[in-house]
């Protein structure tokens, strides 16, 4: 079994050889990017040495300390944004040379055909990275500029690696789908931007100084780039790159199947409730399940970190910190800010929308984590009030249960829902695109949130804003 493998392998490797030696016959590819790679570097060194100059003028070195390793960052960004037209064409450019047909008639398997393009995708874009890099440190050398510390250096190339390939293999899941090269080009930028978005927050984390959050960002772009390899792998399809001429932004198409995957065979709403949003319930038992066991792990977690960190979380509260961690977790405002059944809703609809829409762009992943963050709060709110004297117990009964039995159970449906759209994603299904999963999974999520989600806030919203400050307030006194 492990000789199979290693010849499947072997195949694979012999992908991503053509690839490279074709990459490297074109000097108009090669050249930009050497010449691109070098200049930012020295580029970058000079921006080090006067920011250097310059805070340390006016006594704020540990400005010129943490922009050191955030340009050696960027740096080792810009080579791969460069190498990407690379992995743009890896498909639709060999088909319209005309080169694509022999590749796809060979008896090589889909997932040694994606993954020898991605391997090949990815070695230009790091290598040139890693050069940068290289070249940026020499220069620190040389001007007597200190170098970031070991964590800091080590954060910042694994951090590279693991943007190279997300980065790569979102251009060529964006080459199997695009019908020419000009189209790969102008979809570039849903993979540029969001990267450069990720950037300026790691560059946060980098100048806040903490190497715990960074380590986390390493983790959650690792799963990020193995969720879209995976969803490249399956919903890679020889035979749609030889059949889609043309792609046609059908509406009509899209509203049918959106409409026909959230109406399903139901003749009245009675019907639709009992068939389409019970079934989608029954049908994504699996995700919900793993929503609630992560919410209970989030909630614990929160509960146990507070009373571990008893004393300092006490001082943050009362000098105003943590003012708003209470609020989030009852229901009822600590300060001087008045509460109304529009402002709750809202709030709750807002909440959902985000998971959405950060699910969407994350295959889940970031929907979870909110999720896991809202549900973390209330474990933390709960050790917080006991660390303050409070009976929790209590709190819990009287201050997030009335509207909490509502609220949860529709955050933990939504959220599921959002997580079940990542392992559609995910999931190979040779009778369906990825347009169609996409929009199938949408409805799904819609007919739920219209179905289940929207009424339980509303009755959430009602009783948070009418119920839940009496008893509260009647247990405070």
């Amino acid at each position: 079994m492990m000789k199979n493998f290693k010849d499947e392998l072997s195949l694979t490797w012999l992908v991503a050889w053509r690839e490279l030696r074709d990459q490297l016959r074109d000097w108009r590819i090669i050249l930009p990017m050497i010449v691109l790679t070098l200049v930012l570097p020295f580029l970058a060194d000079l921006g080090a040495q006067a920011a250097i100059n310059f805070t340390t003028k006016y006594g704020t070195p540990l400005i010129a300390e943490r922009l050191v390793p955030f340009l050696l960052m960027v740096v080792g960004y810009f080579p791969i944004t460069i190498s990407l037209v690379i992995a743009l064409e890896s498909f639709v450019g060999e088909k319209e040379r005309g080169t694509i047909e022999p590749l796809l008639s060979s008896p090589l398997k889909d997932w040694q055909l994606f993954m020898g393009k991605l391997l090949a995708g990815t070695i230009a874009p790091l290598f040139t990275s890693y050069l940068g890099i290289t070249v940026y440190l020499i220069g620190l050398h040389f001007q007597h500029i200190p170098f970031p510390d070991a964590s800091r250096m080590a954060q910042t190339l694994i951090l590279t690696a693991v943007q190279a390939f997300l980065m790569v293999a979102g251009a060529i899941l964006i080459s199997t789908q695009a019908t020419s090269v000009r189209a790969s080009n102008l979809m570039a930028s849903f993979i540029v931007i969001p990267m450069a978005i990720l950037i300026q927050g790691e560059s946060v984390m980098l100048f806040w100084g903490n190497d715990k959050a960074l380590w986390l960002a390493v983790a959650g772009v690792s799963v990020l780039a193995v969720l879209l390899a995976r969803v490249g792998i399956a919903h890679f399809q020889r035979e749609a790159l030889l059949g889609h001429e043309i792609d046609v932004l059908n509406l009509r198409w899209i509203g049918q199947t959106f409409w026909r995957a959230f109406k399903g065979n139901a003749r009245s709403i009675p019907a639709w409730f009992r068939s389409e949003v019970l079934g989608t319930v029954r049908k994504q038992a699996r995700s919900i399940w793993m929503t609630v066991s992560l919410g209970l792990v989030a909630t614990v977690g929160g509960y146990i970190w507070v009373t571990m960190n008893t004393t300092r979380v006490i001082e943050a509260f009362r000098s105003g910190d943590l003012s708003g961690v209470l609020s989030s977790g009852t229901g009822v405002p600590l300060a001087n800010i008045g509460i109304s059944f529009p402002m709750i809703w809202g709030h709750n609809l807002r909440a959902v929308a985000v998971i959405l829409l950060l699910g969407l762009f994350s295959f889940g992943v970031l929907g979870t984590l909110i999720f896991l963050l809202n549900t973390g709060v209330i474990g933390a709110v709960v050790g917080l009030e006991g660390a303050l004297g409070t009976s929790p117990l209590k709190l819990v009964a009287f201050g997030i249960l009335p509207h909490g039995i509502f609220e949860i159970p529709a955050l933990i449906l939504s959220s599921a829902a959002v997580l079940y759209i990542g392992i559609a994603l995910v999931t190979p299904r040779s009778q369906r695109t990825l347009g169609e999963v996409l929009i199938e999974t949408i409805a799904d999520w819609t007919k739920i949130g219209i179905g289940l989600v929207l009424p339980l806030l509303t009755i959430a919203a009602m009783v948070e804003t009418w119920v839940t400050p009496v008893l509260l307030m009647s247990m405070l006194k």
